[in-house]
């Protein structure tokens, strides 16, 4: 059975979307089970780190990967109970695990999901246990190993299809990480542009959540032409997913989002957000704004930039750039020769992902 706070991030979705996410979750735990299994007799200690990966894919997750990847898939005429896209949908969570944990280490982030991060998991254990060595580097190369397992079992899990999907699965995985070092590149600068701020949101997380999901599942239908149109509805909508991201990055409650209350300003993350209110603010405005990138920052000094950024209009301008996408997406979809329960369940995703509060 699923834990419960993967179990209630399903029922946030719209109701047959949530039944999507639960398929492509027992499909995920039961080769995490069996490779748990497999491993323990050739060594107990594998147990750890492959609990781990399991435990973090188990802990929740609103699985939109694959909910998009089957609509992409049964919009191009495929079966929804075809065990191939379930499979698809598995693929894509597991490098959404690999995705977290490596940015964890990168970030420096003790809390993904409600629970310890993997390398601080690690880093706490080796002090448990008095092993030799430096604890720091010991958690963060064991997350890195279960980050790279994550991929392999991505890779593992993808079902076979024609050319074009094996070539787009690699051209996400590209992206990802490009964008990946954009993000870490804008935070060590500490400045971004609108347009950086918006190709970064793009190719670490919007294109690779929602445009090439929906691509791969068409393409695994054999219908690339449907795959060419769906960036029409994907694209747009995956920034918006990523704009909403970074709202919840300074907003979110903690209690849904499963990080501390503004860990994106502490990091320094190159958001829109985070842009808009350097274009627009005042001097004491700049002088708040020097602190973001500082680890150290207070629940006070949090709401101070909070204020600042509804102040400086950056706020308002993120949500009214989030909806207009989100409608970008949705006008896109008549055009399209989608089945009726595809087109439906597309908009209802759209509403969703801009809605969230997690």
């Amino acid at each position: 059975m699923a834990g419960s706070a993967s179990t209630s991030a399903a029922e946030a979705l719209p109701a047959q979307l949530g039944l999507v996410a639960a398929r492509v979750e027992q499909r995920v735990q039961t080769l995490l089970d069996q490779e748990i299994a497999r491993w323990t007799l050739v060594d107990s200690d594998l147990v750890a780190p492959l609990g781990a990966l399991r435990a973090l894919v188990m802990a929740g997750g609103k699985r939109l990967r694959p909910v998009f990847c089957h609509w992409g898939f049964v919009a191009g005429g495929g079966s929804p109970d075809d065990a191939r896209v379930i499979d698809a949908g598995a693929a894509f969570e597991l490098l959404q695990a690999f995705a977290l944990i490596h940015d964890d280490v990168m970030d420096g982030s003790g809390v993904r999901r409600g629970a310890h991060t993997v390398h601080r998991r690690f880093e706490a254990r080796h002090a448990t246990e008095g092993w030799a060595g430096e604890g720091r580097r010991f958690g963060e190369g064991v997350a890195i190993l279960v980050g790279d397992l994550a991929l392999v079992y991505a890779d593992l899990v993808l079902p076979a299809g024609p050319p074009k999907l094996t070539a787009l699965w690699h051209e996400l995985r590209v992206e990802l990480n490009v964008g990946q070092y954009l993000d870490l590149s804008g935070t060590a600068v500490g400045e971004v542009s609108r347009d950086g701020a918006r190709r970064i949101a793009r190719l670490k997380s919007g294109r690779y959540t929602i445009q090439r999901p929906l691509q791969l599942g068409a393409l695994l239908a054999d219908c690339p032409a449907l795959a060419d149109d769906l960036s029409r509805y994907g694209d747009p909508l995956g920034e918006a997913f990523q704009l909403r991201d970074d709202v919840l990055g300074v907003f979110g409650d903690q209690v849904r989002t499963g990080k501390p209350v503004g860990d994106d300003l502490r990091e320094g993350k190159p958001t829109l957000l985070l842009a808009l209110a350097s274009e627009r603010a005042d001097e004491p405005g700049r002088a708040l704004l020097e602190r973001v990138g500082d680890p150290t920052l207070g629940a006070d000094d949090v709401a101070a930039l909070q204020d600042l950024f509804v102040r400086t209009g950056a706020l308002t301008f993120v949500e009214t750039e989030i909806a207009a996408l989100a409608l970008q997406a949705t006008d896109s979809l008549p055009a399209l020769a989608l089945p009726a329960d595809a087109r439906d369940a597309l908009v209802d995703l759209a509403a969703f992902v801009v809605a969230r509060d997690a």
